[in-house]
């Protein structure tokens, strides 16, 4: 049975950046990743904070990040500019455009990437975990001293070491966001805002919300807006129908109060189109049990709203890296990988959107 230091379980953004953080204190982590291929679909399109800071540090971005003169924090505009240390950064990126740099940068540091193996099953003891995977050519075993759940929501790292989750789902605010094109005379550049059929305007970039929720657009590519709708106590949508553009529109004119023309965009996609429910709150009990740590959405599931999961689970892999890697190397003090779980890990809360009841 082969051996490695470290084996990441899940291939995405957050396991990459972790097995490069390893590579450069001068372990070699092998990826699991059960994809054979990196995925298309339309996720995350910003980072926010210091995990911005910390990819410039790291190299990833090609010119200096500038801090953000504003910020929408919930219903609430803050004004940044007159800060003298102003901490918050954003970028906007595609999820997929940042896994491919950080795939980049694993592969140029020689990490163990192995795409289409998945997990089978996990034991560990005093002195490692043992681990049976699926490859390409069958099943095959290994010896690590740690291992990383980066694995998603649905972690199958996290069931088989059993560690609960916590957190909250409200069923009565759902979230909607499409690619959409409109009628070009609807967008005025110059007011950065859409144009209604009623002559009302609503502008880009900024949330708007209503007694019935609330409501972005943004421009994505020439001629595609990124339109992103909040509804609370709406229609339940049938969850075994998948999100359709009509769906999107109908929630929209009900939050709107208007109707606001929304066709397919006239480009080649992936393009965004997706239902999910924002008040949708999850948190690991432990994110660590033993020599098998949680990371990412394996460790915390988040309202999709401002890319919170991904901005966090980066930083997950950003805290974790180095202690691992000190631990392998044998000069952590004690304590050290227990500082983990009690540094990132915060108690679960509710929707950023949906108003108390007293405002309704």
């Amino acid at each position: 049975m082969s051996a490695a230091e470290v084996i990441i379980v899940g291939g995405g953004p957050v396991g990459l950046l972790l097995a490069g953080e390893l590579a450069l204190a001068g372990v070699r982590p092998v990826v699991l990743e059960q994809l054979p291929e990196p995925s298309t679909a339309y996720k995350a399109n910003a980072l926010v904070g210091q995990v911005v800071r910390f990819l410039d540090h790291r190299g990833f971005l090609a010119k200096r990040p500038q801090a953000a003169p504003a910020f929408l924090f919930g219903a609430l505009p803050l004004k940044l500019s007159g800060l003298a240390d102003n901490p918050l950064y954003s970028l906007q990126i595609r999820q997929a455009q940042l896994e491919a740099l950080l795939e980049q940068q694993a592969r140029e540091l020689g990490v163990d990437l192995r795409r289409g193996h998945r997990l089978l099953e996990l034991r560990q003891d005093d002195d490692g975990v043992s681990v049976r995977m699926q490859g390409p050519d069958g099943a095959y075993g290994m010896r690590t001293g740690y291992l990383v759940g980066c694995d998603g929501a649905r972690s199958g790292v996290r069931k088989q070491i059993g560690v609960s989750v916590a957190g909250h789902t409200d069923p009565g605010v759902v979230s909607r966001a499409a690619h959409v094109s409109v009628p070009g005379s609807s967008i005025s550049a110059e007011a950065a805002a859409v144009i209604l059929p009623s002559g009302d305007r609503i502008g880009l970039y900024a949330w708007h919300r209503t007694e019935r929720g609330a409501y972005v657009m943004v421009p994505h590519t020439p001629g595609v807006l990124m339109v992103s709708v909040i509804e609370w106590d709406g229609p339940a949508p049938d969850g075994d129908v998948p999100v359709s553009l009509g769906e999107v529109r109908d929630s929209l004119h009900r939050v709107l109060g208007q109707d606001l023309p929304l066709a397919a965009p006239p480009t080649p996609g992936p393009h965004l189109l997706r239902r999910g429910y924002v008040a949708n709150t999850r948190i690991a009990t432990s994110y660590r049990q033993g020599r098998v740590f949680l990371a990412g959405d394996a460790a915390h599931v988040h309202p999709s709203v401002g890319a919170p999961g991904l901005n966090l689970g980066l930083q997950d892999a950003a805290n974790l890296g180095w202690k691992l890697a000190a631990q392998v190397h044998g000069w952590a003090p004690p304590g050290l990988l227990d500082s983990y779980h009690a540094e990132v890990n915060r108690p679960p809360g509710g929707s950023p959107c949906r108003p108390r009841p007293s405002s309704r």
